[in-house]
């Protein structure tokens, strides 16, 4: 969505920077530093997070020792208490994506209800193509549904395809991914303990990226962004209790939407559909909107990522920031803040920004690169 706060950029030769967004004075306020360590824990405390590091090895890098890895393969980043940042690089040749990078932030919440699924390769390979999956779960009312989501969809996602073999038509994506969210929120209402628990919830946007097609699942409002060409495509649309379409359909089932504080809302909750929240339910259901997007030599990078972002930066703003991260353009310009060009250095720059814009939620960043970008020189 078109927004006044898009960024404008110029372009002097070496690389363009954003003036209206607020980026570069991010960016250029903040010290020099010496070491990619130094600057990710600055990031993880700025929402007071205490942060622990550990790498794993890349190909020509200089790698920690083995008891210093991640149990996956391929992971460089920080875990910290209520957020973490990771990145995976140098698997192209095997996967539908370059590389990866995640980042999980309290921001200024008393407590952390967001959660972040990576699940590389999870289904296919045996002469099957591979699959990689991406989820960002933003919780209300507690972090359980959110955590029950980033231990299960994608499980049950992969039982579902293995039942059927996997989908080619849209329709057929529509029902497996419809069956999977619905089984979750199944578990997740038989699993509440007492009225408390039942008035927990989580909204969900999930992405499966193979090498032909990219399937986004969505149900709430979080949101998934597409950079093709350098232009950002929505993948999703957010669920709100505002939309006529939501409306209509709250109402066609006995609900009613209210003002409330100035938000049009279901009960107390913004958005129309989610997963759990059984005291609202029939009202707010768990069934997603499902897009299935045909892959292109243009397509660059997906976003996925909490509201907590997409309440303070427009599409466009973080595609555009995203992009000069990931071409090299960011860590040129600002080498002291910025000392790399990967999609784990996108999604820290996009939650650093949303917390600069005043964001007051948890911030939830996924950055999946899809193909490496002019003038990236590593």
């Amino acid at each position: 969505m078109a927004g006044d706060d898009a960024p404008h950029s110029r372009d002097d030769g070496e690389g363009a920077f954003c003036e209206a967004d607020g980026t570069q004075r991010l960016l250029v306020k903040k010290p020099a530093v010496t070491s990619r360590r130094r600057l990710e824990i600055r990031r993880a405390r700025a929402g007071g997070l205490a942060v622990k590091r550990t790498m794993d090895p890349v190909e020509g890098s200089n790698s920690s020792s083995p008891s210093d890895r991640d149990t996956e393969d391929g992971i460089v980043g920080i875990l910290a208490a209520g957020g973490e940042i990771r990145g995976r690089e140098g698997q192209g040749a095997r996967l539908p994506c370059l590389s990866h990078g995640a980042v999980s932030l309290i921001g200024r919440r008393r407590v952390m209800e967001d959660t972040v699924a990576v699940a590389p390769g999870f289904a296919g390979g045996g002469g099957v193509p591979v699959y990689d999956f991406f989820g960002v779960y933003d919780g209300h009312g507690g972090a359980r549904v959110a955590q029950a989501c980033r231990e299960r969809l994608h499980v049950v996602l992969a039982e579902e395809v293995a039942a059927g073999g996997w989908p080619r038509a849209e329709g057929r994506w529509r029902e497996v991914m419809t069956a999977s969210f619905s089984r979750v929120d199944g578990e997740v209402e038989a699993a509440a303990q007492g009225e408390a628990e039942r008035t927990v919830g989580s909204t969900a946007v999930v992405a499966v990226v193979g090498t032909k097609r990219i399937v986004v699942a969505n149900c709430g409002d979080s949101r998934a962004l597409l950079s093709r060409g350098g232009a950002a495509v929505p993948l999703s649309l957010d669920h709100k209790a505002d939309r006529p379409d939501e409306m209509e359909r709250v109402e066609a089932a006995g609900g009613r939407v209210i003002n409330w504080d100035g938000y049009r809302v279901l009960g107390v909750l913004a958005t129309s559909r989610s997963i759990g929240d059984c005291y609202l339910k029939p009202f707010v259901i768990s069934e997603p909107d499902v897009t299935v997007t045909e892959r292109t030599e243009k397509d660059e990078f997906l976003i996925l990522a909490s509201d907590g972002l997409w309440d303070v930066v427009s599409n466009e703003a973080a595609c555009k920031i995203a992009r000069q991260c990931l071409s090299g353009r960011m860590a040129r310009m600002f080498p002291d803040a910025v000392s790399g060009c990967t999609a784990a250095e996108a999604a820290a720059l996009l939650a650093e920004l949303a917390i600069s814009r005043g964001s007051e939620d948890n911030i939830s960043v996924v950055v999946v690169e899809l193909k490496r970008l002019r003038g990236r020189t590593s």
